[in-house]
């Protein structure tokens, strides 16, 4: 439970490091008189699809790990199964 109030603390400093970004890069476009509106738009545009092309970098990792996560799990679960079934099988000794 405590690492999940670690992550959100996380992301909420993250969240809020993007809006500032976001504010800073907004306020100076705004007070840049010698761009071109279009120019402007077009880096408006490139900064937004980097974010969003970030975002799905990450998820696309975290959902590798998570599965990566998943597979050594059941792999875990599964050794201590048959180590389970070895120890209990009565030893036929001659």
């Amino acid at each position: 439970m405590n690492n999940r109030n670690e992550n959100g603390l996380i992301m909420m400093l993250n969240g809020a490091g993007v809006a500032v970004a976001y504010a800073l890069l907004g306020i100076s476009l705004y007070l840049s008189t010698d761009v071109p509106l279009a120019t402007k738009g077009y880096w408006g545009m490139g900064i937004v699809l980097l974010t969003l092309s970030l975002i799905n970098v990450v998820k696309y990792r975290f959902d590798t790990r998570s599965a990566e996560d998943r597979i050594n799990r059941i792999e875990e679960a599964r050794n201590e199964k048959l180590l389970e079934d070895v120890l209990k099988e009565p030893s036929s000794e001659v």
